[in-house]
This record gives structure tokens, sequence and C-alpha cells, in this order.
């Protein structure tokens, strides 16, 4: 018997209006995500955050959210009141967000600000959250969770904060992770630990990730399956180890102006835009399984 989704998708839009008429930042986008490594990718602008935005309820007025189908197990999420997404955000997804200088309170300790998510979807007691906070950040490979838990966000560094941010939206026991540009301001070595800890908690825990990235190279290594996103759609989906087999020309045409160790060019190519891809796609194409 087929485990039905984590996460169903179809015709999601994120329209905003203008002086000029509504301009649909996100477009007819559909897939589903079951216990398993998603990446979406695409150019900046091209609807990848905005996606994992709509899907959180975090879009703000007067931008408005519309979709023939958004499921998140057996909620659906397009009937759901800001009330209601605050109880499912850490409880049943999360999001990580690319940089953890502008997403954690400056003035509050970082273990206090797990331990509080901790308290908010359980009700626990400082003591039992204080705990489950020092497990917390032990389980992202922090070193002395006691003498980090009392630390500031401006005491950590980047790679450390991103784990501390990692820690804090799993804590809960979310069903699935949006992971936004999460190493992007890391060193590669830094990169390369924090996806580790995303791995080893995703697949111990039977969660399903989201991963949105300019990256082809490692969503390429490190997802299972790939949405490729462009002008607000999706443009093509495939497996990830086969990204390099990538039909669509707009795919084809990000995999060759990626740079290459060992491979000298006087300059990368240019991505050559048709307009025929604005055209709006069926539903079925973000379907794939």
């Amino acid at each position: 018997m087929t485990e039905a989704p984590l996460l169903s998708v179809r015709n999601l839009r994120v329209v905003y209006p203008g002086d000029d008429g509504d301009f649909r930042a996100v477009r007819n986008v559909s897939f589903t995500l079951g216990r398993e490594r998603l990446g979406i990718v695409g150019e900046s602008g091209s609807g990848k955050s905005t996606t994992g935005r709509a899907i959180m309820g975090l879009i703000a007025s007067p931008g408005r959210v519309e979709a023939d189908h958004l499921q998140l197990g057996d909620t659906d999420l397009s009937t759901i009141t800001e009330a209601g997404f605050r109880k499912l955000r850490g409880k049943r997804i999360a999001m990580v967000l690319q940089d953890p200088k502008f997403s954690l309170d400056p003035v509050m300790s970082v273990g206090k600000q797990i331990a509080e998510t901790h308290r908010y979807h359980f009700r626990s007691s400082r003591k039992a959250a204080r705990q489950a906070a020092l497990e917390m950040l032990a389980a992202v490979h922090i070193r002395d969770p006691e003498r980090v838990y009392d630390q500031y966000p401006h005491q950590v560094s980047g790679g450390m904060g991103q784990r501390i941010m990692i820690a804090m939206m799993l804590i809960a026991g979310p069903d699935i992770l949006i992971a936004d540009e999460p190493t992007s301001a890391l060193d590669v070595s830094v990169q390369q630990q924090v996806l580790t800890i995303m791995d080893e908690m995703v697949k111990s825990r039977g969660m399903g990730l989201i991963l949105i990235s300019h990256n082809l190279h490692l969503v390429s290594s490190f997802c299972d399956r790939v949405l490729v996103m462009y002008a607000g759609q999706i443009v093509e989906v495939c497996d990830a180890g086969k990204l390099h087999e990538a039909q669509h020309p707009y795919t084809r045409g990000l995999l060759a102006a990626l740079p290459e160790l060992g491979h000298r060019r006087a300059e990368l190519p240019q991505l050559q835009r048709d307009p025929a891809w604005l055209i709006d796609l069926p539903a079925a194409v973000g379907t794939a399984a």
C-alpha cells in the first residue's frame, strides 16, 4: 500500500495586487512531498522562497494565497486561520531561514529561545524545556550544550547559529522541514556539516525535507528529487541524481552556466530566455513522484 504524502499541493498561486493589475509570484505550482529530500531550484525571483512561505502561511497582506488543494496530512491549509497556522508552525511543519542573525532574538539567550518553542507547543515546565533544549543542542552536534545554552546570538558563529536554528525548528518534532538557503552564508566546510546534520535528523525522524537553493551542485548531490522553477512556475521535475540529464532549455541553461574546476572558459554562457516559457503549464507538470 502506497503511503499517503506528508504534503500535497495542487495549483498553488500567490498573487499580489498592483496598479497595473495582479502580479502572480507563484503560478499553478503542484507537487507532493513524502518522507524524502525534495530540492527546489531556480534563479532569484523564480518563486522558490515564496512557495515555501505560502505553505507556512507567511504571505503578508495584501498578498493572497490560493490553491485547488493544499493539504498537510489531514489538515487543509487553505481553510485555517492565522491562529491555526501558529499551532502548526514548529509542531508539524517548520522553516529554517537563510541567516540566523536575522531570525534569532538578539536579547535572549539561544537556549531560552529553543526552550521557549518547546514550552509553547508542549506546555512543559521550565526545567523540562531546558533539558529538551540541551538534548537538541547535542543532537545538532554542538559541543558543550550547557555553555552554548546561555550564549546570545552575537556570541556564536554563523555555522553554530544555523545549527541552533535547526535545533529550534526541530525540537517540537515536525513532520516537514523547509530549509530556505540554509547554507548560502556559510563556508564550504561548514555547509557540509549543516547538511549532514539535517540529513541525519530527517532520516532518523522519518521527516520530509524541502531544500530551497540556488546551488544546483548541492541539490543534485543531497536531494532525492528536484523541482526547477522559472517565473513562478515549475518547468521541470527530475531525480536529483539525473539533474545533468534535464531536458528543459531553462534547466540546461542553468547547468551550462555553472563553473567547473579544471575547465577554463573565456566567459560563462548566458541564459537565452524564451517567451514561450512564460506560458502557464498544466498543473500535472509538478506532480511526478
